[in-house]
């Protein structure tokens, strides 16, 4: 099995490479999703999350409100961490669990991580290989202005508190642009799978 971890910024088009790599074959493992998942009302995740964040967090449903909560950790890095420190082990557990169930059923297959905090956290040591996703500060601010209906102000506090595209490109065995048009990054990421899967393919000849 080739376990790939797959990372990026926000809004640099982590999405649009974990959908082609999908569609190519790979199987996927979404730590958003994951985190999501953890967070369902009642949960013991959700209580943790509730606690240390207060009520206000809560939608009427009494789910998280996702950008309430990321309005409240963006700008205060004790918050993040504290956030961090009640998923990341859980999100890590998981993750562990599901590789263990693809390893039993289909040993040769190439799994996906698709982690936005991967370099962040460390767990791109625990990865065969590593992609990393980039584009522009400037598209990155128009994509999440766009699509989240922040001012320019509240963009770039949020891309600030990240770890910056170029420092986690040092990590990256592939980098794909998302500078160009939606095909040319599809492209990219069909032409790096074919590397992976002849990498996958080495490895198998190797235990045969």
């Amino acid at each position: 099995m080739l376990v790939i971890g797959l990372t990026g910024g926000v809004a640099s088009g982590k999405t649009t490479v974990s959908e082609v790599l999908r569609e190519e074959g790979a199987t996927l493992i979404d730590a958003d999703q994951i985190a999501r998942e953890l967070v369902q009302p009642q949960t013991p995740a959700w209580q943790e999350v509730v606690r240390a964040f207060g009520n206000e967090i809560l939608d009427r449903d009494g789910s998280i409100h996702r950008q309430k909560l990321a309005s409240l950790i963006f700008s205060n890095p004790r918050q993040r961490s504290l956030l961090n420190r009640i998923l990341h082990p859980r999100i890590k557990e998981e993750i562990g669990r599901r590789l263990k169930g693809i390893r039993e059923t289909d040993p040769q297959a190439i799994v996906v991580i698709d982690s936005p905090l991967l370099i962040e956290t460390g767990g791109h040591r625990d990865m065969d290989k590593v992609i990393v996703v980039v584009c522009t500060e400037a598209q990155q601010i128009e994509r999440l202005k766009r699509r989240n209906q922040l001012s320019e102000e509240q963009v770039r506090a949020m891309l600030s508190s990240q770890m910056s595209l170029e420092e986690k490109t040092t990590v990256a065995d592939y980098v794909i642009g998302n500078e160009g048009s939606l095909e040319e990054t599809r492209q990219k990421a069909r032409n790096v799978f074919k590397e992976l899967k002849r990498i996958a393919l080495q490895l198998k000849g190797h235990k045969a």
